[in-house]
């Protein structure tokens, strides 16, 4: 697989595009405004306690609390008697006013950014990545990715952690990266996390409430440090400042791979290769098209996303079932490209075309599962139902692609529909009929949108006559271009 990462920096705002094979795979955003808090370290403040939800909200110097729960709460092992007179660890889940009280202060990390109307999620179980590994301090064993399949480097990864001293404090998680790793290589890793994670703890000894004690590495960094392997041909980059930090960062954690990064200095913007920026623009829309005249409609709510597969224009050839099941196979590889690409995180249900064969509901199953196997954000995929419906679920960590680039309509406050002039007209005539047994008035003022006074004028003008007879006051009607459509006053006067 042809890989390729692009990476567009202005004053304000970088942009980095993951492309396989020519085809954009997914985004990432970061904006100097809205940087991102994930994995950011805080000292932070319990403001509340809640036992009913197990959980506590936490002050860190953000506009909205933060939201920890019990079972992110560090405490050191307790020890109690067994039956049998052997000692063993409490693993019972400690109620949540046992663990923090209010005016606590903890160290604490960011596991998922601010998502709507929600806070950050914290933990106190920090991890500190490298190029190799993550670091547990407050840990214990070795882990090795699920992304390295191969038993005997699995084994030969945990045999190499397990012979440094330094990995028996904390532990550790060995990442895809480290597939061929050597032991020098490793252990740099490994004696630079320790390092970090004193000058972290030296900090937060002198560290402030709603302090920030350690942030993570700015976008184009973390690309680099989580992205870049041997399976990445290259990396362009159009601003010569960041391509220089890019290699001198490359040059000490992963050398071997520095000649790979590039300043792109061609006249033609780096997002107009490969189609990116209008892929972006694409990926914003509700349908998505399919090549063979099929599309996808993608409906993302705050509870979950639902993905609806059409056969539209695609007839087929054969029979009905035939057609169908060409139509789902192409609509799991669309759908898995389209989950990356806008980072749909959370449930995310797929209607597939009913089918009648288990055989072909398992091969549009195994079609997802391999468009998925790429994929950095750790997903979960059921069985098709007897509905044809796919139920899957995503990590998620930061905000959607829609979530960073739009914002909900200021008039339909995003739930996609306005009432009608109609039902709008006829809400005016009742709120004038209320107004008239209510108030004593010369006449009725009438603000409204164009479009609903156009109406009343237009077909309504009978019903208007009856309410100025009704009330006996004379109903001044005036227009408002700036309202929504759905927006009126009646003012007495």
């Amino acid at each position: 697989m042809n890989e390729e990462i692009l990476i567009n920096c202005t004053p304000r705002e970088v942009r980095a595009a993951l492309v396989e094979n020519g085809v954009l795979q997914e985004v990432f955003i970061e904006r100097a405004r809205r940087r991102g808090l994930i994995s950011n370290i805080y000292m932070a403040k319990v403001s509340r306690v809640l036992p009913g939800m197990q959980a506590a909200f936490l002050e860190i110097g953000l506009e909205r609390t933060a939201f920890l729960h019990a079972g992110d709460i560090y405490r050191d092992p307790v020890h109690q008697e067994t039956v049998d007179g052997e000692i063993a660890d409490d693993q019972r889940q400690p109620d949540i006013q046992s663990l923090v009280r209010e005016g606590d202060e903890l160290l604490v990390q960011v596991l998922k950014d601010p998502i709507g109307t929600k806070g950050a999620r914290l933990t106190t179980f920090v991890t500190i990545p490298s190029r190799y590994l993550v670091y547990m301090p407050r840990g214990r064993g070795i882990g090795v990715s699920a992304r390295i399949e191969d038993e005997d480097e699995r084994a030969r990864l945990r045999e190499i952690l397990g012979s440094v001293p330094e990995g028996q404090d904390g532990g550790f998680i060995v990442r895809t990266a480290a597939e061929g790793a050597g032991l020098d290589a490793l252990r740099a890793d490994m004696i630079f996390l320790h390092r970090l994670w004193d000058v972290i703890n030296e900090t937060a000894r002198t560290a402030s409430p709603r302090q920030l004690v350690h942030e993570d590495l700015p976008l184009a960094l973390r690309i680099l440090r989580d992205l870049l392997g041997p399976g990445i041909e290259n990396v362009r980059v159009d601003d010569a400042e960041t391509c220089e930090r890019m290699r001198s960062f490359a040059a000490m954690f992963v050398p071997e791979l520095a000649d790979k990064i590039e300043e792109y200095q061609a006249a033609r913007p780096i997002f107009d290769l490969y189609g990116v920026e209008e892929e972006i623009g694409r990926a914003l829309d509700r349908h998505v098209q399919l090549k063979s005249g099929g599309y996808l409609v993608i409906e993302q709510t705050e509870a979950m996303t639902t993905i609806d597969v059409n056969t539209g224009g695609f007839v087929g050839h054969r029979n009905l079932e035939e057609t169908i099941f060409k139509t789902n196979l192409e609509a799991a590889q669309a759908s898995a490209r389209q989950v990356r690409l806008r980072n749909l995180g959370g449930i995310i249900i797929i209607d597939f075309i009913d089918m009648e064969l288990a055989e072909h509901r398992g091969q549009v199953l195994q079609a997802l599962e391999k468009a998925l196997a790429n994929d950095h954000a750790r997903n979960q995929i059921t069985e098709v139902s007897a509905l044809g419906l796919v139920e899957m679920t995503r990590k998620r960590t930061r905000e959607s692609l829609e979530h960073v680039l739009c914002r909900s309509c200021p008039i339909c406050e995003g739930r996609g529909s306005v009432k009608t002039p109609e039902t709008v007209c006829y809400e005016i005539f009742r709120e004038i009929l209320r107004q008239s047994r209510q108030f004593e008035f010369q006449e009725l003022l009438v603000l409204a949108h164009p479009e609903v006074l156009e109406l009343i004028v237009d077909e309504e003008s009978g019903s208007l006559a009856d309410l100025e007879e009704r009330t006996g006051r004379p109903i001044r009607l005036q227009s408002e271009a700036n309202y929504a459509q759905d927006h009126f006053d009646v003012v007495p006067i």
